[in-house]
């Protein structure tokens, strides 16, 4: 589990191109046997081959062990992560809290909340979640020490935990649909204005 390093980032060696398309079918096959009710844990490389109709070589080429080609393929759940335009404090946290729980592929509400128990009992699963969320959460992590730094957020403002106080209840809606009345279109600003009222410097 300690390799956590995408071979996307990694220099290739000589020789004929990579396939995209070859790329986007070992992802899919991964998605798809999660989906059908494949786990983190039981998956395998000789399963995903031959979703994919490639050769363990081929994938073994473009990820290193099983563990980082998970996270690729997981990452894509949620697409390319909003980036902060840094104007704002407040309209980048709005874009960033939209986000959460937010994903753009629809295999994604098959896959996540049957990997919500791999991740609390087994320590490798939780760390390959945290490779996938930590990205995201320090991008929310940047905004808000902007904010402390040009004095629009409190000084001694807990950064940790405030991500926690934006972040929980997107996820709490999204993924268990927790409040009916609550609308999701209007949650980012709702929650981003209630909490940054808290956050602001005392007079």
């Amino acid at each position: 589990m300690s390799d956590m390093t995408s071979t996307a980032d990694a220099p290739r060696s000589p020789g004929r191109p990579r396939s995209v398309r070859a790329d986007e079918a070992i992802v899919d096959a991964t998605l798809d046997l999660l989906a059908e009710g494949s786990t983190v844990e039981t998956i395998t490389i000789e399963a995903i081959a031959a979703r994919a109709g490639v050769g363990k070589a081929t994938i073994y080429r473009r990820w290193p062990n099983k563990v980082a080609l998970l996270r690729d393929a997981l990452r894509t759940l949620k697409g390319t992560p909003p980036e902060p335009a840094g104007r704002s404090v407040r309209d980048d946290l709005v874009l960033l809290v939209g986000a959460i729980g937010h994903h753009v592929d629809p295999r994604a509400a098959r896959i996540m909340p049957c990997l919500v128990p791999e991740v609390n009992r087994s320590p490798d699963q939780y760390e390959l979640y945290q490779g996938i969320i930590e990205p995201r959460r320090q991008m929310m992590r940047e905004v808000l020490q902007r904010g402390v730094r040009a004095g629009e957020l409190r000084a001694d403002l807990d950064v940790e935990l405030t991500m926690a106080m934006l972040t929980g209840p997107m996820l709490v809606q999204r993924m268990l649909r927790w409040h009916p009345d609550l609308d999701e279109a209007t949650m980012p600003e709702r929650v981003v204005d209630t909490i940054l009222a808290g956050l602001r410097p005392r007079d």
